[in-house]
């Protein structure tokens, strides 16, 4: 088995949604303080013993959680055509912040909390 390094990030912001049920009803409209966990893994680490810099990183993750921070998800486009459910705001937010990633730098995780005990992960290899 070969090595690799792990990084996590983590992120907060507060937004309201609801989700459309199964039989078409809309369930209430409700917040949450969601909490976000991104996992980055990789094969090496750089010139300087870095698998990436947190500085760049961190930033970058809380601009796209800053872009959810304070909303209804239902009226982001993102969310235009599915429903803005836990496991699809990681999906969203891995798809904003992977094209940022250095080098051979991966997203192995996107954690999403919708409550202290209620979360969904998006794994984009399948896990």
């Amino acid at each position: 088995m070969s090595e690799s390094y792990e990084i996590l990030l983590l992120a907060e912001f507060s937004a309201a949604h609801r989700l459309r049920l199964l039989n078409g009803d809309w369930e209430p409209l409700h917040g949450h303080n969601w909490k976000v966990e991104v996992y980055v893994h990789g094969p090496r680490l750089d010139a300087i013993g870095l698998l990436a810099d947190f500085t760049q990183l961190q930033p970058n993750l809380n601009r796209i959680t800053a872009e959810l921070h304070d909303t209804y998800l239902n009226e982001i486009p993102a969310f235009a055509r599915q429903n803005p459910s836990t496991e699809n705001v990681a999906r969203h937010i891995h798809d904003r912040f992977a094209p940022q990633l250095p080098g051979s730098v991966r997203i192995r995780m996107v954690r999403v909390w919708e409550t202290s005990t209620c979360a969904a992960a998006y794994l984009p290899d399948g896990g």
